[in-house]
Parts: C-alpha cells; structure tokens; sequence
C-alpha cells in the first residue's frame, strides 16, 4: 500500500512539472491532484524535495541498473540521456528552477556510484587505493555531468546518441589507463 502511495504522489509531481515549474508547486497542489489528505504526503515525504528525491532514485535507477558496467557504461549513459529527454518538460521545470540543486546533487551522486562500479571491474590485477579510485570516478563524474547539464541548458538539441558516442571514443580505454597513472 505505502509504495503505491508513493507512486501516486509521485505521479501527481511528474504531471505537475509538466505544466509548470518546481517553484509553483506545493504539497496542497501534489495532494489535491493525488486526492490524498496532506497527513498522507508527510507520512512519506518530508518536502516536495524528498519526493523529488524518490522519484529520481526509483527511475532512473532502473534505467541505468544493469548497465554499470565497464562493457556497457556507453548504454548506462544513453539510456540516462533518453530518461531526461523522454521527461523533458519535467527536467527542464526542475532545471529553471530554485530546487536545482537537487537535480544536480543527485546527478552527481547517481554518476558517482555509476562510475565507481565502472572502476571497479577496471581494476583488476592493479594496486589502487579507494581513495585514489574516488578521486579518479569524481575527476569523470564531473565531465559526465556537465556535459549532460550543458545539454539540458541548451533545450536538450543534440542529439544523445551523437554525445554519447562522442564521449565514448574520447573515454576507451581512459578508465583503465587512469587506474594504471594510480597503480601502485
């Protein structure tokens, strides 16, 4: 019952953000569309941010799940382009608005994670401290998410398959190069 609460909620803000922005919505708006009483959205969220927060984390998650890998990070991208892109209008009011930031940070952590696990399997027969392999997945993670974050500011025009397929012959073999600079 929670989870289809949440769902619920959750989709009441997806459809919210496809008309107006971050900025304009408040939790009577989410209630009223969701016809729940306000008790029933602090029960399982503690702002619009949080559930902003799970929506992200259970989509676009699964977009990436199974491809966190050192053979299949270029999908894992792609298909996190094709995600923002097929939820334009709602990324777009996020990205215009006071609650950027959320949008970002959890950009950052979701490509964090994505590229530690990326790391991980490049990092077989080296000697690399944790450390140095956080250092190195943050050193991606920023060129990864700004280039995704300069593509939604420019209306999201290009073409993702042409950007990922741009990064991906900029990165072969990269991750497994800055591993060995790291090798001890």
């Amino acid at each position: 019952m929670a989870q289809t609460t949440k769902r619920a909620l959750a989709a009441s803000l997806k459809k919210l953000l496809k008309e107006r922005p971050l900025d304009n919505i408040t939790v009577k708006d989410i209630v009223e569309d969701c016809e729940v009483n306000r008790q029933t959205f602090y029960y399982h969220f503690q702002d619009i941010y949080d559930l902003l927060l799970w929506v992200f984390t259970t989509e676009a998650e699964a977009v990436i799940a199974d491809n966190k890998h050192a053979g299949t990070w270029r999908e894992g991208f792609l298909n996190t382009f094709r995600y923002v892109k097929e939820n334009r209008g709602m990324i777009l009011h996020i990205f215009r608005s006071n609650g950027r930031e959320h949008l970002d940070r959890y950009l950052y952590s979701m490509v964090q994670q994505f590229l530690a696990d990326v790391l991980e399997e490049n990092d077989k027969g080296l000697n690399v401290s944790d450390e140095d392999k956080a250092f190195i997945a943050d050193f991606f993670k920023y060129a990864f998410v700004g280039i995704m974050l300069d593509w939604i500011s420019s209306d999201m025009k290009e073409d993702p398959e042409t950007i990922v397929d741009r990064v991906a012959r900029l990165l072969e073999g990269e991750f497994r190069h800055a591993l060995e600079k790291f090798s001890k």
